[in-house]
């Protein structure tokens, strides 16, 4: 252990044994180094500038940038409204002429069944009495209306429907 402590010792002293310098190449090497280190740090404050102002530049184009995305995604949404709004007021012109149609054509089928109906009821009153499909004997009349006499004897006359009505007796 005394061996080792001894040899600790040695090494610190030998250090101070080669190279003293003289005050004054101190202070000139002190000098230099504070030079160099103002220079460094004036280089560093001038780059640290540089890239503050590079990040600003950056930061207002991405606001730029953000805002034209902005207003670009605002006309989009604008022309797909108006587009969307157009679509709608189109088909809403085209269900109001579907129904102006589908009245329309109401209206002409109700005339039409009417008109239909005049000249089905004028061709029943003209022919009340439809012709038997078996030529049967016309006997007599019941409520204005033939009376028609069957092959088996049976009594009926045509009704309003075109259909037999037999008579009880």
């Amino acid at each position: 252990m005394k061996k080792l402590l001894l040899l600790c010792f040695m090494v610190v002293f030998s250090s101070n044994f080669y190279g003293q310098e003289t005050a004054k190449t101190t202070k000139s090497k002190t000098e230099a180094s504070a030079k160099k280190a103002k220079t460094d740090a004036d280089k560093a404050k001038a780059d640290a500038k540089k890239e503050a102002a590079k990040s600003k530049k950056a930061a207002a184009k991405a606001d730029e940038a953000s805002a034209n995305a902005k207003k670009e995604t605002a006309d989009a949404a604008k022309k797909t409204a108006d587009k969307e709004a157009t679509k709608a007021k189109s088909d809403a012109a085209k269900a109001k002429k579907a129904a102006t149609k589908a009245d329309d054509a109401s209206k002409t089928a109700k005339k039409d069944a009417a008109a239909t109906k005049k000249s089905s009821a004028k061709s029943l009153k003209e022919t009340n009495e439809k012709a038997p499909k078996v030529a049967d004997k016309v006997t007599g009349e019941y409520n204005g209306k033939k009376v028609y006499t069957g092959p088996k004897g049976g009594k009926y006359y045509i009704n309003k429907n075109g259909n037999k009505t037999y008579i009880q007796e």
